[in-house]
């Protein structure tokens, strides 16, 4: 360590050596000398825990540390919550520095913000949408506190590729380096992630237009050990006829409360829903027990003191603590140590799953990950995709990918992200007053992140915001902002560009029962699962934002619904694998480790049994009685693909868990239709996302004021693949 240590400011070593840490880890040491250099971006991945932030902060301050004009570091984090842990934990080593750090975002105080705003110095903390904010209105500022900045540094970086945000950030580091001067002198980025796909194509994710070269840190030290276990659950099938069996839900709170009270854990629940019902069973639980309520909900939708109640809570360690959580607590938020993490119903991604499973294990203890899911009870009438145990099946699949390939999905970084192109033209504008068409292709397109976007579709688009009052030309040919555009940027809710799903109500006849948000393939005449029935769509009303459904017969709905557009080919095809080899246990040197218990054991046999029964292995079509199912084994955009397929060849289908369910249908059908359309021309994704209602493909926030074909195109390229879906009906129906 000496070599590396001595290169620290003497001050960072005094801190160090008061720390007590014996030595410094892996990535840290590695860190320093290109972080000193500063003449490259760098990408430090590693597990949580592995000391990242310390790896950046320690050579960093060290080469800040004489600086007093203007801020030498700026860290950027998705979450507020995460500023305000981070400043906690900055908080002695920048006493011993005597250096500024300030929080920014909209519940910091103040006086800290008055403070920064006379003297900027040191460390800045903040969020994209406060940084985009300082730059639309206090440009003047920015262009002088940040005109020495040394560092820009993000944290939990996988959060950020590939979404619309992460475009926003992108743009946002371009255009300070626009305001700063120094785009031909780039300011180096360290990105800082736990779970990062395709490791050697982030740095592209990074710096698009490549004006520095990056070198990529990963610890290849495993700092502890990881426990899994798989627990299977069988729902009834009928509850309410016998008083002796409880819901696999019930099961599952009663499971939890066994495993956690006492202790600190994390359980994940997927949906908001599903998080309000398991902490009110489990506080409900404590309660019969006259035991003290040790279980508590965390998630967006809650207020922000119950939230950093919790979170506080969690960080003292003095009470036992369980939160019941979405993905609130995926990001690196410390809230100390829990014992467990326990995942209710399949996760959404490997990567989603490495995360959480990051958050148990801490300060050499082994990671502990339990995953609890349920499958419906069989009957003459179930259906084939519950008889598959397919989410217990993908959950196999996303432990095996996770632990055996350390795979994680790569992020979508093909997406044209108009939505944010169109914010980012508005930012821009407000940010200067008025702009050049050129300008502003120059800036956002050929040094910035918006390379999909051709000078095509930025005419159109200018164009259009023409049309609906967002910009206008001056006669002298600039650009300003239109009565609209000065409208919606004068909006404090204008600096982020994400927005939640719409919710759309779901009506039978004069009953509604309840909100379905829609951020997944909703077609007329489709059929849907709700509220664990099966229903037909019989219209789509995109003003009233209601989906008018009729009750449909059809044996029992599968359980398995998937989620949305977001499970990857790889995962489905790890899910084939094990279907064929009817092996999923992992292979530690000479032995194969089962992490299932006896039920769940029970149930993947059933699944494989049924695998090998409908001879799935070689045919992917299978008829069922009236209709025909098929099996991909691809990621949801060919199965999107296909589904769209059909219905414009006047099938009625729909899509559940990866499967394809064709209403009164033969598997020749099927077949001769797919092999004809795939021998004639296929329609692309921009025809495809033609057949949907306008409303549907309105997804992210300032879609409606797009051209609607270039939203077409826009959303084909998320929900669809034309050439992977003729590949593979090439490959698999002739």
């Amino acid at each position: 360590m000496i070599e590396e240590y001595q290169r620290l400011d003497k001050r960072v070593q005094k801190w160090l050596f008061n720390q007590g840490w014996p030595d410094l880890r892996e990535i840290q040491k590695r860190a320093i000398a290109p972080i000193l250099a500063g003449d490259r971006d760098l990408l430090i991945s590693a597990s949580t825990a592995a000391g990242k932030t310390e790896a950046f902060f320690l050579p960093a301050c060290s080469a800040i540390a004489e600086e007093e004009n203007g801020f030498g570091i700026l860290y950027i984090s998705p979450l507020k919550a995460l500023i305000n842990d981070q400043y906690r934990r900055l908080e002695s080593l920048s006493e011993m520095l005597d250096m500024e750090v300030t929080p920014w975002h909209g519940d910091s105080l103040q006086s800290k913000k008055k403070k920064a705003r006379k003297n900027p110095s040191g460390i800045l903390l903040i969020t994209p949408e406060s940084l985009e904010s300082l730059l639309v209105r206090e440009p003047g500022w920015v262009k002088q506190s940040f005109a020495s900045l040394k560092y820009i540094v993000i944290d939990e970086f996988h959060a950020f590729i590939g979404t619309e945000r992460g475009k926003q950030l992108l743009s946002l580091l371009t255009r300070l380096e626009h305001i700063t001067g120094r785009i031909s002198n780039p300011i180096p980025r360290v990105a800082l992630s736990a779970t990062l796909g395709e490791l050697e194509k982030v740095p592209l994710s990074l710096r698009p237009n490549k004006s520095l070269p990056c070198e990529t840190i990963t610890s290849s030290q495993h700092q502890s050990t990881i426990k899994v276990q798989v627990k299977g659950y069988l729902e009834p099938l009928d509850i309410m006829a016998d008083d002796t069996h409880i819901s696999a839900e019930q099961q599952i709170c009663h499971e939890i409360f066994r495993l956690c009270r006492g202790d600190s854990h994390l359980v994940f629940a997927n949906s908001r829903s599903r998080t309000e019902n398991i902490a009110a069973q489990l506080g409900d639980l404590c309660e019969q027990q006259v035991v003290p309520n040790e279980f508590f909900p965390h998630h967006g939708s809650l207020a922000k003191e119950l939230r950093e109640d919790l979170e506080a809570r969690l960080q003292k360690e003095t009470l036992p603590t369980t939160a019941i959580c979405t993905m609130t607590l995926e990001l690196g938020i410390d809230i100390g140590k829990v014992s467990s993490v326990i995942q209710v119903t399949a996760p959404h991604s490997v990567s989603s799953l490495r995360q959480r499973l990051g958050r148990s294990g801490r300060r050499n203890s082994p990671s502990i990950l339990r995953m609890l899911i349920s499958e419906n009870e069989l009957s003459d009438k179930s259906n084939i995709v519950d008889g598959l145990r397919l989410e217990l099946v993908q959950s196999l699949a996303m432990v095996r990918l996770l632990i055996v390939n350390n795979w994680f999905e790569p992020a979508d970084t093909e997406q044209m992200h108009l939505s944010t192109f169109l914010h980012q033209i508005l930012a821009v504008i407000a940010q200067w007053g008025s702009v050049r068409a050129d300008q502003l292709y120059s800036l956002l397109c050929e040094q910035g992140p918006f390379k999909e976007i051709t000078i095509q579709h930025f005419k159109q688009l200018l164009s259009h915001m023409g049309t609906v009052q967002l910009i206008q030309q001056l006669n002298s040919g600039e650009l300003v902002l239109g009565i609209e555009g000065e409208r919606i940027t004068n909006f404090y809710t204008f600096y982020a560009v994400f927005k939640t799903p719409e919710e759309f109500r779901i009506v039978a006849g004069s009953k509604t029962l309840g909100t379905l948000p829609v951020d997944s393939l909703i077609l007329k005449d489709q059929h849907i699962i709700f509220g664990g029935r099966r229903w037909k769509v019989t219209d789509i009303d995109d003003n009233k934002k209601v989906i008018y459904v009729t009750s449909t017969k059809g044996g029992k709905p599968p359980k398995f619904s998937g989620n949305g557009m977001s499970i990857h080919d790889r995962v489905r095809q790890e899910m084939f694998r094990i279907y064929c080899t009817g092996e999923y246990r992992i292979e530690v040197g000479n032995q194969r480790i089962d992490f299932v218990n006896n039920l769940g054991r029970q149930l993947f046999q059933e699944g494989a049994y049924l695998f090998k029964e409908a001879d799935l292995e070689n045919h992917p079509i299978y008829q069922s009685g009236k209709h025909s199912y098929i099996f991909t084994w691809m990621g949801d955009k060919v199965v999107n693909t296909l589904t769209v397929l059909l219905i414009r060849s006047g099938f009625v289908c729909s899509n559940f868990g990866g499967v394809i369910e064709v209403q009164n249908s033969n598997v020749d059908d099927i077949k001769n239709c797919l092999i004809y359309l795939a021998n004639t021309e296929l329609p692309d994704e921009t025809e495809l996302a033609r057949t949907l209602s306008l409303q549907q493909k309105l997804i992210e926030k300032y879609d409606e004021y797009l051209p609607e074909d270039l939203l077409t195109e826009c959303y084909g390229r998320k929900a669809f693949n034309s050439m992977g879906t003729k590949q593979w009906i090439l490959d698999n129906l002739v």
